[in-house]
């Protein structure tokens, strides 16, 4: 449903007659609810465009696409959560990130099929609700959604005592987008001898935050470390996940030949990319062409964790890639920079099968998925 700000009339009587209802007693504060709707209902209002029907407090949301320019339009869906990363954003106080990252990483994944999105939908939960919390991350997912132009069409905040944690939450995001049937991007234009040009990651953005937890746990989360090069441990941890939009228009507006896509999440370089490769094709990663920033270095090293298992585990630095013909590897290349971005060249298409790594000091050597 779209944020409601209902409530029946017995509760508000209740809520009037400064009593606690039995739904209070038993945990759920409906005047909490109304709360955090009113909190953030400026910021959501700010992603509706002319495609958006009506404003918060319906049952649905409702969105009138526009097809235009397109001769065979296809949706394309995808929900995820922020894993425990919400655990770290609860130790640190810092909870508008959360917004971002959800609707960043969502965005990103059916980016990877060529989809523009168009609306994005989110769910907040927590066993007992802070008005104040939850305005803070839905705050900051519209604030994700106004920078691309996505409508923030509406969402559930759910109190569950008995459910979650006190104290903890839970956020999942569900985006729908957009693509035309002759621009979709599904790999199956990959050919040996493709470039495969990266795009750094933000940090861990939302995945292997459980590995970074039970590795990091015993350290100072505030102080200035000399092995992050002054960093602090806690803004590392807490940075959003990006989004790749962008990146994607510069290459589009160029005339790249995206054969490719795969954003490295979950399963990190291991194994997202196969996700999008032909039969009989696989991808070589060259670990030395960057270097592994250090609060990976970091969180491997406090874990004696399997550098194999950390590429698995983590996106060690790598947020995006692109797979483009070997003749259109500078014109990419440049046409990122043009767009602030930092490219570079991580590896070719070769015959075989999922990916492996040449050997380099900063990567593991021949890892098959």
């Amino acid at each position: 449903m779209t944020y409601s700000k209902r409530a029946d009339a017995a509760q508000s009587e209740v809520a009037q007659s400064g009593e606690a209802s039995a739904y209070e007693r038993a945990g759920v504060s409906i005047e909490a609810g109304h709360r955090a709707v009113a909190l953030m209902k400026g910021a959501v209002a700010r992603t509706h465009n002319r495609q958006v029907l009506g404003g918060i407090g319906g049952f649905g949301g409702l969105f009138r696409p526009e097809f235009t320019g397109m001769q065979d339009p296809i949706l394309v869906a995808s929900t995820d959560g922020v894993g425990t990363k919400t655990k770290v954003a609860t130790a640190a106080g810092r909870y508008r990130g959360l917004g971002a990252d959800i609707v960043n990483h969502c965005v990103n994944d059916i980016l990877v099929q060529g989809a523009r999105p168009l609306f994005f939908l989110d769910y907040v939960a927590m066993g007992q609700l802070s008005p104040e919390l939850v305005a803070e991350v839905v705050t900051g997912a519209a604030g994700a959604c106004e920078a691309l132009g996505v409508a923030l069409l509406g969402g559930e905040t759910a109190e569950m005592p008995g459910v979650y944690v006190e104290g903890e939450l839970d956020i999942v995001g569900t985006i729908v987008g957009m693509v035309d049937r002759s621009r979709l991007v599904d790999g199956s234009r990959i050919e040996v001898g493709d470039a495969v040009i990266a795009l750094p990651s933000s940090g861990l953005h939302t995945n292997g935050y459980s590995l970074a937890r039970m590795a990091l746990s015993d350290l100072d989360w505030h102080e200035e470390r000399a092995d992050l090069g002054g960093a602090v441990l806690e803004d590392l941890l807490v940075e959003p996940h990006r989004a790749y939009v962008a990146a994607f228009d510069a290459l589009t507006g160029a005339g790249t030949d995206i054969r490719g896509m795969a954003h490295i999440t979950g399963g990190g370089l291991v194994d997202n990319p196969p996700r999008v490769f032909p039969q009989g094709i696989g991808m070589r990663v060259d670990t030395s062409s960057w270097t592994v920033p250090p609060v990976f270095e970091l969180i491997v090293r406090q874990a004696r964790v399997a550098r194999a298992e950390a590429f698995r585990a983590l996106n060690m630095g790598v947020g995006f890639l692109f797979i483009v013909p070997a003749e259109q590897r500078e014109a990419a290349l440049e046409a990122l920079r043009g767009a602030g971005e930092t490219p570079w060249e991580i590896g070719q298409m070769v015959p075989g099968s999922g990916v492996t790594f040449s050997p380099g000091e900063t990567g593991p050597e021949g890892v098959t998925p």
